[in-house]
Formats: C-alpha cells, structure tokens, sequence
C-alpha cells in the first residue's frame, strides 16, 4: 500500500515541477510549452465549460479562451496552487460572465419587444427618424471621454450591469457609476434637439 502511494505522491510532485519548467519556457516565449499545457489540461477545462455553459462550441471557444488568456497573463503565481486548478478557476468565472452576458442581451430584446407594436409596422417617415437618431447617437458618443463611452456601450450594447462593468473593467464601482452619469450628461447636452 506504501509503495502505491508514494509513487502517487512522486507522480504529483514530478507533474508540479514539470508544469513549473514549463511556464519559465512559456514565459521565455516558446509557443510549445502552451501546447503542452493545453494537451495536459484542455480536456478538463472543456468539461468544465461545458458543464456550466451546456453548448459543446461554447465549451470549444471558452476553452481556448482561457489557455490564450493564460498564455498573456502573468497573475499566475506556481506558489498559490497548481496549473489545473488556476484554469479551472479562470474557466468557470469566465463561463459564468458569458452566462450572464446571455441573460442581459435576452432581457434587453425582450424589453425592446414588448415595446414594439406588432400589429402596426412603422412609417417610412419613422423609420427615417429613428435612423437619423441613431447616427446622432453614435455621432455623440465619439465626443465623449474614452472611459464615458466605454462604460456606456457596455451597459447599453452590451447589456451588462455596473457590478459586471467593474468587474470586467477591474475599476471600482464608484468610477464606473461617475463615468455613467458623466457620459449620460454629455449625451442629453449633446442631443439636447432630440431630448427636448
């Protein structure tokens, strides 16, 4: 029973520093250590992807996600835990972001087609405004400060709430609902024809 668990034991121990090796020669810049990685871990974070997303090319594009991601970064530190469980980590608060991101795009159409009327189509004179509007719009948003728009289109392209922007933006939540309210300002100044 002894002999079993210390070649386990060795087995972990040899893994860990061969994953260590592996990330000096990754962070060298030779591309084959990501390949390695991957072919050692990628079915793990597939699994996971799949499993919180339930979309098998979802799952795929997540998957390769995470190991690009993992080859930009430098937040990996060895001394905090293994390579698996960092991938595993990164996997799933990203899988849920996607989740989330779903979720807000459904609600926004849903709102917006509520809003609609379906029995009755718009005029072309409508149409032509509501076109003419958006051109201002996005006209208006380009004189805007880079944060202002940034947090602007993420909440209202995007549908993501301010907790989601911060956290994506990795800014804290009083810079995020500041740059909203700035950049809306802007906006009604800006569009002050169409608002009045």
């Amino acid at each position: 029973m002894w002999p079993v668990e210390f070649t386990g034991l060795s087995s972990m121990a040899s893994t860990a520093y061969e994953d260590t090796k592996l990330i000096q020669t990754l962070q060298s810049g030779d591309l084959s250590a990501l390949g390695i990685l991957y072919r050692r871990y990628g079915e793990g974070v597939y699994r996971l992807a799949l499993r919180i997303l339930g979309n098998a090319h979802e799952a795929e594009d997540l998957t390769q996600e995470v190991f690009l991601t993992f080859y930009r970064t430098t937040t990996y530190d060895v001394s905090r835990g293994s390579i698996l469980v960092f991938l595993l980590t990164m996997t799933r608060s990203r899988a849920i972001n996607r989740l989330k991101q779903v979720r807000s795009r459904q609600q926004l159409l849903e709102r917006w087609q509520r809003n609609q009327s379906p029995h009755l189509p718009n005029p072309p004179m409508a149409n032509a405004a509501l076109k003419e509007l958006s051109h201002y719009v996005s006209e208006a948003l380009q004189e805007l400060p880079e944060g202002q728009r940034q947090v602007l289109e993420m909440a209202y392209y995007d549908g993501l709430t301010q907790a989601e922007i911060t956290e994506q933006l990795n800014l804290p939540l009083g810079t995020v609902k500041t740059r909203s309210r700035r950049g809306l300002l802007k906006l009604r100044q800006l569009l002050k024809d169409w608002v009045e």
